[in-house]
């Protein structure tokens, strides 16, 4: 079958008992390793200082809205983005193109998703509710972004950047400033490594007119571009900490994260790509996870009860 009768989802769908597990590789699950943690971070953050105890039911209303928004926003992308997927060696293999998921399964697991995150802002309360839709644009705005903008990256930065703020407000009912400071450190964190990802189609980017950074100014401006992002996250996760009186083991963990943004720029050079995705999965999954751990253990010293 060719790329293009995959893209017009005209391919034989898999079998019924191997359309989910499709679907969830269509969605790349494992990637809500990325903002998962920071959301988690926010709402533990908040119910230490509501009441200082952990309300299980709400976090777990989290990771579920949490969830189900980031498969919508990612099967949204590969439905629209796939007439580009196909003509990229890179992803001309992925599901849509290649028919293993056609476009119709993706569209109801996306619709499924989409309900999955409605009814989880629902049940966490009225405010949750009624900004769920704002949270829901920028993740349909993103794949269109590279059509009309150089820089689609900070879309994906502001939708990334909802995560925090809606985990906070689903605790407490209430907007919180410094749940914007910390929404705004995770979505420059990821719109920083989304440039340093994107330099790996940049010639297939400017062949087909796709529009990004690294298209526009090239890797090495890209590059740049990505740690002046990474230096600003550090000092917004550092104004986080201040804001809601951090202790040391919130502190020790941006230490780890501020090597580990070291590390990754010096695995990935202008003339070297060969390591980015160990720069891009490997050290930003640690950084996710290693910052938790960290806030975790701190909240939990300062009187968070279990």
């Amino acid at each position: 079958m060719s790329a293009a009768e995959g893209v017009l989802g005209s391919g034989r769908p898999a079998e019924s008992s191997g359309r989910v597990k499709a679907f969830l590789r269509l969605v790349m699950i494992e990637h809500s390793v990325f903002a998962l943690p920071f959301a988690y971070i926010a709402a533990l953050t908040a119910m230490l200082l509501w009441d200082g105890d952990i309300h299980w039911l709400r976090l777990l209303l989290v990771t579920v809205a949490m969830v189900g928004l980031r498969t919508f926003a990612m099967a949204a992308n590969r439905i629209i983005d796939r007439e580009i997927d196909a003509r990229n060696p890179r992803t001309a293999s992925r599901e849509l193109v290649t028919g293993a998921v056609s476009v119709r399964t993706a569209w109801v697991g996306a619709l499924v998703a989409l309900v999955v995150f409605l009814g989880a802002a629902a049940l966490l309360g009225p405010l949750c509710l009624a900004l769920a839709p704002v949270a829901v644009v920028p993740m349909v705005v993103y794949p269109y972004g590279k059509r009309f903008t150089d820089f689609p990256h900070a879309i994906l930065g502001l939708a990334q950047a909802m995560g925090p703020v809606g985990a906070w407000i689903g605790i407490t009912g209430e907007w919180s400033w410094d749940a914007v400071v910390l929404g705004l450190a995770v979505g420059v964190w990821i719109g920083g490594f989304d440039l340093i990802y994107a330099c790996q189609d940049v010639e297939s980017d400017l062949a087909h007119g796709v529009r990004s950074v690294p298209a526009r100014f090239g890797v090495p401006g890209a590059l740049y571009g990505a740690r002046v992002c990474h230096v600003v996250t550090t000092l917004l996760l550092g104004w986080y900490g201040v804001a809601t009186d951090a202790g040391a083991f919130f502190w020790v963990g941006l230490a780890i994260v501020a090597s580990a943004f070291l590390y990754e720029h010096s695995i990935v050079r202008p003339h070297d790509l060969s390591r980015l995705n160990r720069s891009f999965f490997t050290v930003n999954g640690f950084i996710g996870i290693a910052l938790f751990l960290c806030a975790l253990l701190d909240l939990l010293v300062r009187g968070l009860s279990v």
